[in-house]
């Protein structure tokens, strides 16, 4: 019994360890997706999405908080890539490591639930997680590069707005596909397959289209959206949203369409204009068409079971989970009440 025990206190620590590593190297991972593309504003090299921050809110919210650990070593990690450790590494360190810790905790607060199955989880994701949690990192990282001399003060406002949306679209559109990664064994009927593929090849001639067009056609995604979302719910809208954000940002960064004649300013807010209503009209519609389903749902069984009480009464029985009464109406004399008195007909 001694060694099973002492067995099982040298695997907990090596799990872990692991779990943080496997945290760490998904956060690196994705900062290096991340940094494939880039916007020039006001003289700052930014990412207009961040993949990491999406990654540690979901890490967090899927095996908790002792995995910050993880996001701390991911962070540096990153860090380490691009510079030398410096003073303002240190503060884009602590940043990038509390504001996913905080969005966690705010959500917990607020009983968030990681199927995203009701409205509220939606908008909790959206203004707690994401984009109130994600300022503690924009400020903290543009505070320190402006002490540290590496940031014009005139550059300030201006990389600071396009670190914190840069973040809140990491959390946006990274962590619901993860946190809904873990129900991808959910198989579909072989006609919701077919339209399913019919829907991805239709998503994959006219996204490209409308996103590297100069005619300004960006609309022609949200059908696409809807469609996902009424037959798919959250899966396959965010699915949609994602490759739609994808490769708005690839023309985006490579100034291609309707980003080719704009400013680094006004790229960037043209594209997160679009990515954020992508993602939000994605979240929010899907879990809006889920919470009426689950609804309907519960109507359906509630009215299925009144139906099967109703049938028993018709009968002469009594209803599944009652005791059954005599011919008078009244339950059997041996039936007591709540207080273990006999229940004896009333005599005056």
């Amino acid at each position: 019994m001694t060694g099973v025990v002492a067995s099982q206190d040298l695997r907990a620590p090596a799990l872990f360890a692991l779990r943080t590593l496997a945290v760490a190297l998904s956060y690196y991972a994705a900062g290096r997706l991340g940094l494939l593309r880039d916007l020039v504003v006001a003289g700052s090299v930014v990412s207009p999405i961040w993949p990491p921050t999406g990654v540690a809110l979901a890490c967090l919210l899927l095996f908790g908080l002792r995995q910050w650990p993880g996001i701390a070593l991911g962070a540096l990690f990153v860090i380490m890539s691009l510079t030398s450790p410096r003073l303002s590494s240190l503060g884009v360190l602590v940043g990038n490591t509390a504001a996913p810790v905080s969005g966690f905790l705010l959500l917990r607060r607020v009983g968030f639930r990681t199927d995203l199955s009701r409205l509220r989880d939606g908008l909790a994701l959206v203004f707690l997680g994401a984009l109130t949690a994600m300022l503690i990192s924009s400020t903290i990282g543009t505070v320190m590069l402006a002490v540290t001399d590496k940031l014009p003060a005139r550059s300030f406002w201006a990389v600071w707005l396009a670190w914190w949306v840069g973040d809140a679209m990491g959390v946006l559109i990274v962590t619901p596909v993860l946190l809904l990664a873990r129900r991808a064994h959910e198989r579909l009927r072989w006609s919701r397959w077919k339209e399913a593929a019919g829907l991805a090849v239709i998503a994959g001639c006219l996204v490209p289209l409308s996103t590297h067009s100069r005619a300004s056609l960006q609309f022609l995604v949200y059908p696409l959206l809807i469609w996902a979302a009424l037959r798919f719910r959250l899966a396959g809208s965010l699915l949609c949203a994602l490759f739609a954000s994808v490769l708005a940002t690839v023309a985006a960064t490579d100034r291609v369409g309707p980003f080719q004649d704009l400013s680094g300013v006004e790229v960037m807010i043209s594209l997160q204009a679009f990515n954020g209503a992508l993602a939000l009209t994605a979240l929010l519609l899907s879990a809006v068409i889920t919470e009426q389903h689950n609804t309907r749902r519960s109507v359906e069984r509630a009215c299925q079971e009144l139906v099967e009480v109703l049938e028993h009464l018709t009968a002469g029985e009594a209803p599944p989970g009652r005791p059954p009464r005599d011919d008078a109406g009244r339950r059997s004399e041996d039936q007591t009440d709540d207080g273990g008195v006999p229940n004896a007909p009333y005599r005056p």
